[in-house]
This record gives structure tokens, C-alpha cells and sequence, in this order.
């Protein structure tokens, strides 16, 4: 990679046991992954993608094949996933066990998508910003600004919009799914996986 300040990233996959969790799980679960790998929180790029599921009325209901996703370095991804692999979570009242971790290398794809990005309100500010930030760290490609998203992380409301970047080279599109983009990557925000083809959609 180019950018030196950005570290290689890595998706270690986690197998998931547990029935419901509270729809607001963000911050507990990132509290609990704390809790058995404190050094997570010197990492600022450190991201927990969000969990597969449905909503019922006792919260959020896993999916049968949930995994725990998380992004990142590759150089703790090792101790990361001996820490967590078997442990118990508790996600404020409710119960999740970890399995086991797999590796996932994270692969360049030409359009890639994140279901929530962080950003101003107005959608002109939000693509304006979004727009700095590749600046930034030296990338071109062309974006379709989403929906506008809110999410509860059990502390706060988290605004954003959806986000589909498309068009990148090789490069550009690592580098963009190893930093992401906007803040609270730590609650499934601002990471980019790959998207399907887009055709005959509207641009910026």
C-alpha cells in the first residue's frame, strides 16, 4: 500500500452460539470484546461488522449461521482470536459464545459498499466530506450516496447514510476497506465489503 499511516487488515471470522440480543448491542458487545482483548482499544481501526439478523419482539434474533466478523491488523488478529474463541459474552443481560476464528484476507473488489457511514445530516455536506476523506488518503473513485441510517449503539443514536464506492482501482479499494471511512468503526460503522455490479444508477 501507498499510504503508510494505514495498516494491513485482515477479517477474522468468528463462529456465533446465542438466541437474542438486545436491539441496541452495539456498545455492550463492544464493551464484552474488550473485556477479553483489552488491547482493542489502542487499535482505531478495529471494526466489528454488524451481526446477521432479524427483529422480534424480545430484540434482535440472531441468524441461525451468525458470524462475528471483525476487521483488523493483521498483526493482532493471532492474539485477538485466542482471546476470544470459546469465551462467553455477555451482551448486557443476554448470552453469546464465540467459536472458533477463521481468516478472511480481504480481497480487492471494484465496487464496494458499507451499510452506515458517519457524516453530517445534510446529504451535500456528507458527500462533500466523504470526498476529503478519499482526498485524503490518496484515492479516486465515484460514490452513490444511500439512504439516510440511524442506529441505536445502546449509548447513543449513530446517523449516517449508506454508502456504495465503485469505479476503484486495485489499490484504492483495499485502502479504503482497510481504513474505511467516517468514525465508530468499533460499532459497524464506515467498513466497506464487497457490493454486487451497479448499472444504470444515478451518481455523484
Amino acid at each position: 500500500m501507498t499510504n503508510k499511516n494505514i495498516s494491513e487488515m485482515i477479517d477474522t471470522v468468528f463462529d456465533l452460539e446465542g438466541g437474542t440480543l438486545p436491539a441496541a448491542y452495539r456498545a455492550a458487545l463492544w464493551t464484552a470484546l474488550l473485556g477479553q482483548v483489552p488491547r482493542l482499544a489502542g487499535e482505531k481501526l478495529v471494526g466489528v461488522l454488524p451481526l446477521r439478523s432479524t427483529v422480534s419482539s424480545q430484540g434482535m434474533l440472531l441468524a441461525k449461521r451468525a458470524k462475528l466478523v471483525m476487521r483488523m491488523p493483521t498483526t493482532i488478529a493471532e492474539s485477538a482470536a485466542s482471546g476470544l474463541t470459546g469465551q462467553q459474552l455477555d451482551i448486557d443481560g443476554s448470552t453469546m459464545r464465540v467459536g472458533d476464528a477463521k481468516k478472511r484476507p480481504i480481497q480487492p473488489y471494484p465496487t464496494i459498499h458499507a451499510e452506515l457511514v458517519t457524516g453530517s445530516e445534510d446529504e451535500v455536506l456528507f458527500v462533500e466530506d466523504i470526498r476529503n476523506q478519499m482526498d485524503e488518503l490518496g484515492v479516486a473513485g465515484k460514490l452513490i450516496c444511500g439512504k439516510r441510517v440511524t442506529v441505536n449503539d445502546g449509548q447513543r443514536s449513530i446517523h449516517g447514510y449508506s454508502l456504495v464506492l465503485h469505479d476503484l482501482k486495485p489499490e484504492a479499494s483495499l485502502l479504503l476497506q482497510y481504513a474505511g471511512l467516517g468514525v465508530d468503526r468499533q460499532f459497524g460503522c464506515g467498513i466497506f465489503v464487497p457490493y454486487k455490479v451497479i448499472t444504470g444508477l444515478s451518481e455523484d
